[in-house]
């Protein structure tokens, strides 16, 4: 049986053209209107300013745009109380919002669409909508880096193992090791501040693909709302989807950094770790097996890394293919960006609590620390200071190392005279170098993990927080 075709065709901006209603699959098809009306507050804003120019060039009246801003007025505060009528006929949020301004305006409404197209309207929108989200995220950011600040001043001293290859390297402090994400969220802050550059570009008056025939002030539009820049060339305003995509990248990358604390709060609850103790609020437990604890806030992080890293994937695809200049493939962009903003957001608003609610467990982090010969390095710098070449140095305490192996004790179990016999340069003052204490404290220079060190990066990061919002 042949699908019915909608009797409400008819009514759309562009049904003039054709003899026939649209099939009623394909009117469901192609409809995005029930996920870009989070567009809405967005498209009232910009309509506006483009009403105001339009009003200010003359080609509308005065009393036009008076009934234009009265609509626009009631739309938004249907749309903020959940009472606008959204339809599919209507297609998208900008068709459902003229077709409700005409009901209110009435010919006003009908005259708000000259000189442009949905195509630089809808380019507009999601310039707007990503650069408001962009700044949120960027507080998120924020937000986090204090919660890690936070942690890392209460426990500059706090000595944990420090791992390369997964295998115990060196003694760092807890501080220290949060730093580190510090500086990657950083650079997520100051990635973001950079693409939002590119965001805050004004595509409106490029209207379909060449521009108008209107004498548009465009310059005007792009001071009302607060863009930087206005798109150079039309064909490129309308079909570039650049800054969703390097929106995306950032995201991934950001994902990447909270992926990567995830996997280590992961480990560091297990057994074998036994690290740090997560507060029952961010854990959940087993069905069958009562005595799990099984922390599924940095596991969902971990796998909703995957979730973005797809978006930026489809995105990339969804633009490789395109010809100059707009094509209905960009209606494709917008669930995988929402997704992106609302994943990431949401993973940094857990994180950042789950940050703040860490409990380091001091005892199991040093007994790990002792264990894999972690001063070995002290140990030959040491030498290296007593004036023994460090190649020599290196394979001294390699050796010093087995013997402390086959005794089953650290380095610094190691008696004075068995010391001495793999070089004589050491003296009673080596076991300074080999407490973990010393090992970390000898570390004092910027970027060390000497707990001196960890508190002014502490205090220099609160100033790069305070001095770039």
């Amino acid at each position: 049986m042949a699908r019915r075709a909608s009797k409400s065709s008819k009514s759309r901006l562009w049904s003039g053209r054709f003899a026939e209603p649209v099939d009623a699959l394909v009117q469901r098809f192609t409809a995005s209107v029930s996920f870009d009306r989070r567009l809405a507050p967005h498209d009232i804003t910009a309509s506006l300013a483009h009403a105001r120019m339009l009003a200010a060039a003359g080609i509308l009246s005065r009393g036009e745009l008076a009934s234009i801003e009265r609509g626009m007025a009631a739309i938004a505060k249907e749309v903020a109380a959940g009472k606008f009528a959204w339809t599919h006929e209507s297609e998208d949020v900008h068709s459902n919002i003229e077709r409700r301004l005409t009901e209110l305006a009435g010919e006003a409404g009908k005259r708000l669409h000259t000189a442009r197209s949905r195509n630089d309207q809808v380019a507009t929108d999601v310039r707007l909508w990503l650069r408001e989200e962009v700044d949120e995220i960027r507080e998120r950011i924020a937000t986090l880096i204090r919660a890690l600040l936070d942690q890392a001043a209460r426990h500059a001293a706090l000595v944990m193992p420090g791992f390369t290859h997964m295998q115990v390297a060196q003694p760092v402090t807890f501080g220290h090791h949060l730093l580190a994400y510090v500086e990657m969220f950083e650079r997520d802050r100051e990635r973001l501040a950079e693409c939002r550059r590119r965001v805050n570009v004004l595509p409106l008056g490029a209207a379909a693909l060449a521009g108008t025939t209107f004498a548009v002030d465009r310059a005007r539009v792009a001071r009302e709302l607060g863009f930087e820049a206005i798109a150079s060339n039309s064909m490129d305003a309308v079909s570039d989807r650049d800054f969703a995509i390097e929106f995306a990248a950032c995201a991934a990358l950001a994902m990447v950094h909270l992926s990567r604390l995830a996997e280590e709060l992961v480990l560091w609850m297990s057994p074998g770790f036994a690290f740090v103790r997560l507060p029952d609020r961010f854990c959940t437990g087993s069905s069958i097996m009562p005595q799990k604890k099984n922390p599924d806030v940095p596991e969902l992080v971990r796998g909703k890394s995957a979730r973005v890293f797809g978006h930026l994937m489809a995105l990339l695809a969804l633009m490789k293919s395109q010809p100059l200049a707009y094509n209905r493939d960009n209606q494709e962009d917008k669930e995988p960006l929402f997704d992106t903003v609302d994943t990431l957001k949401d993973s940094l608003a857990a994180f950042a609590a789950v940050v703040g609610g860490l409990e380091p467990r001091p005892a199991a982090m040093r007994a790990a620390a002792l264990q894999g010969f972690p001063t070995a390095t002290d140990l030959a710098d040491y030498l290296v200071r007593k004036g023994v070449p460090f190649r020599d140095a290196h394979g001294i305490v390699a050796r010093a190392v087995r013997e402390a192996e086959a005794a089953g004790c650290d380095l610094s179990g190691l008696p004075l005279k068995v010391l001495q016999r793999f070089s004589s340069a050491i003296k009673e003052d080596v076991y300074r170098s080999l407490t973990l204490e010393g090992s970390v404290a000898s570390r004092d220079h910027p970027g060390g993990t000497a707990p001196a060190q960890v508190r002014s990066a502490v205090a220099r990061a609160r100033k790069r927080l305070a001095r770039h919002r």
